[in-house]
C-alpha cells in the first residue's frame, strides 16, 4: 500500500484546519471503522512514528495500554547521546543520523504543537572511567578544562572532555508530539491494553484490546518493554529499570552543560530542573523507587556539584527502559505479511525517535530505507 503526501498543518492556518478537517477520517467498510495503520504504543516512538505515516497521508491509530507519553519516555533524561565511546558501533550511523535531525524535528513538533521541548546546545561534559580514559583520547574526543565550563564543579573530578552533544526535556516533547500528532488527525486509544495482532489467512486484520477490536492492513508494534507480550511474534524485550531524581537548582544558571560521571550524570533544565540519574536494574516491571538508591544519587551529585547540597529534591521516579539480548533495537518487517515492529531502544529511544520515525515509515510504506536495517531485524532472534 503506497500512501499519498499529506502537506504539512505547520504552513498556514487555513491549511491546519483543511488537515484537521480532512486527515481524521478513517475508511469505513461494512460499518466498521478501520485504519491504514495501528501502532501499539503511545511513547515517542509510536506518537513520532504516527506523524511520519500522516505526513504521507497514512489514516492512522495509537493504542495505548495506559496514558501516552507516561512510560520509558516520561521518564527518561534526554541526553542525545552520539558517541562512539557509549554507543555500539552497529548503531552508530542511526544514532548520529538522529542526532542530526533533531533540531528540525524539535522546531516542527514546537511549530505544530505551540509548544516549548527545551532543546538544549551547550554540550556535555564526560568524566570517564579511568579504564576509558585512553580511549577517549584515541576516539579523538576533546579534552575540556571542566571548571573553566562549568565554575561550580569540584576540582578533584579528574581529567575531562568535551562532546557537542545536546539535550532534551522528553515529558516537553512527548507532550508536544503528542498535540502534534492529534492536531494531524492521528487518532488514539488509551487506557485499553492490546491482547492480541488478529490474523485472517495469515494476514493482518487489525487488533483486539481488553474491551474491543480495531481494524487495519497493517499494525506496528512500539509497546517498548511490553512488546513481547504481544502476539503473533515474541519479542525479546525485558523491562530494564531506571531511577532518577530532579531538583531545583539554587540558580537557574547553575549549571549549563550535562555532566556524566561514572557514578551519575546531571542534566539541566532551561527553568532551573536538575534531573540526576540514574540506575541500570533487572528488576522486572517494579517501577517503585528505593530510598537507599535515591540517596546515593542524591550524594554522587553533590560530589561533582557541591553546592547542590542547597538545592530543593523536586520528585523521584523509576522508568522501564526496553531492552534486547544483544542490547540493540529491534526494527522491520516481521514474518507476518503486514506486521512491523520498532522497539527495544533501551537507553536511546529519545534520541532515536525522529530516525526510527523516517526509516519506519519507509518500510511500511513499502520503501527502501536510507539506512540498512539489517542488524536491527526481528528476524535475527528467530
Amino acid at each position: 500500500m503506497h500512501f499519498e503526501p499529506h502537506l504539512s498543518p505547520a504552513r498556514n492556518s487555513a491549511m491546519r484546519s483543511a488537515d484537521r478537517t480532512t486527515t481524521r477520517r478513517s475508511f469505513t467498510i461494512a460499518g466498521v471503522k478501520t485504519w491504514d495503520v495501528i501502532i501499539i504504543g503511545g511513547g515517542i516512538i509510536g506518537i513520532a512514528l504516527a506523524i511520519a505515516l500522516r505526513k504521507r497521508g497514512a489514516t492512522v491509530l495509537v493504542v495505548e495500554r495506559g496514558e501516552p507519553g507516561r512510560e520509558a519516555s516520561h521518564a527518561a533524561g534526554g541526553m542525545l547521546v552520539d558517541c562512539p565511546l557509549e554507543t555500539p558501533a552497529v548503531l552508530q550511523s542511526l544514532a548520529t543520523a538522529s542526532a542530526r535531525m533533531y533540531p528540525e524535528f524539535a522546531h516542527e513538533l514546537e511549530v505544530e504543537s505551540g509548544m516549548k521541548v527545551d532543546l538544549r546546545d551547550e554540550g556535555t561534559i564526560l568524566f570517564p572511567d579511568p579504564h576509558h580514559a585512553d580511549e577517549c583520547e584515541r576516539i579523538g574526543l576533546a579534552a575540556a578544562k571542566p571548571r573553566e565550563l562549568e565554575p561550580e564543579l569540584a576540582e578533584t573530578q579528574g581529567g575531562a572532555f568535551y562532546l557537542h552533544e545536546r539535550s532534551v526535556d522528553p515529558r516537553a516533547l512527548t507532550a508536544a508530539a503528542l498535540k502534534a500528532a492529534k492536531n494531524r488527525g492521528v487518532d488514539f486509544s488509551s487506557g485499553d491494553a492490546v491482547t492480541a495482532v488478529n490474523l485472517s489467512d495469515n494476514q493482518i486484520t487489525g487488533v483486539s484490546t481488553t474491551k474491543t477490536s480495531f481494524r487495519a492492513d497493517k499494525v506496528v508494534n512500539c509497546a517498548g518493554a511490553w512488546a513481547g507480550q504481544v502476539g503473533p511474534q515474541a519479542f525479546p524485550t525485558r523491562p530494564v529499570k531506571g531511577q532518577m531524581l530532579c531538583l531545583v537548582m539554587p540558580s537557574r544558571t547553575l549549571l549549563r552543560h550535562v555532566i556524566r560521571s561514572p557514578k551519575a550524570y546531571l542534566i539541566p533544565r532551561s527553568d532551573g530542573r536538575l534531573l540526576v540519574g540514574a540506575t541500570v536494574e533487572e528488576a522486572g516491571f517494579d517501577k517503585r523507587t528505593n530510598p537507599a538508591t535515591i540517596q546515593g544519587l542524591h550524594r554522587a551529585a553533590l560530589e561533582l556539584v557541591p553546592k547542590l547540597r542547597d538545592a530543593k529534591i523536586l520528585e523521584d521516579w523509576a522508568g522501564l527502559r526496553p531492552g534486547t539480548p544483544d542490547a540493540l533495537p529491534i526494527l522491520g518487517a516481521t514474518a507476518t505479511p503486514g506486521y512491523y515492529v520498532a522497539t527495544g531502544h533501551f537507553r536511546d529511544g529519545i534520541l532515536l525517535a525522529p530516525i526510527t520515525a523516517e526509516v519506519m515509515a519507509a518500510v511500511i510504506d513499502g520503501r527502501r530505507p536510507e539506512h540498512d536495517l539489517t542488524p536491527f531485524s526481528p528476524e535475527r532472534f528467530l
